[in-house]
Parts: C-alpha cells; sequence; structure tokens
C-alpha cells in the first residue's frame, strides 16, 4: 500500500471515529471540503504540515495518519 493510500484510508477512519463529517473536519483544518474529500479518494497528496493540521484537529499522532494497517493504533 502507498502512503498516499494510507492516508486516504487512515483519514477516513479518524474523521468517522470522531464523528466528523469531511465538511467539519475541513472547517477545522480551515481548508476546503473538497480539499479533505480528495485526500480520501487518493486524488492528493498532503503536505507535512497539512498532515500535522489534520492530526491536530483528530486529536491523533500524525503517525496515526501514515501507518499501515498493521500498526494503526486501536482509536477507531
Amino acid at each position: 500500500m502507498v502512503v498516499r493510500e494510507r492516508v486516504a484510508s487512515n483519514l477516513r477512519r479518524l474523521r468517522k471515529a470522531k464523528g466528523l463529517s469531511q465538511e467539519e473536519l475541513a472547517g477545522r483544518a480551515d481548508v476546503n471540503r473538497n480539499y479533505i474529500g480528495k485526500l480520501e479518494r487518493k486524488e492528493n497528496s498532503p503536505t507535512a504540515d497539512m498532515l500535522g493540521k489534520l492530526a491536530e484537529v483528530l486529536e491523533c499522532d500524525i503517525v496515526d495518519l501514515v501507518a499501515p494497517i498493521s500498526r494503526r493504533s486501536i482509536k477507531s
């Protein structure tokens, strides 16, 4: 699995675990909702700064956004 796929999968899982819509996450991260959708569909790759911002909003470690399935922490 490539990093973009990991981010997409983990972002969706963590967002849903927090009960947030894409729009709510986007608002809290101060980005466009379409951007969150593109990340979750693997159409965009986030910068390191964006990963940090998303991790802060999702109250997780930045590593949780790029972790492979076998190394995911149990947060969902």
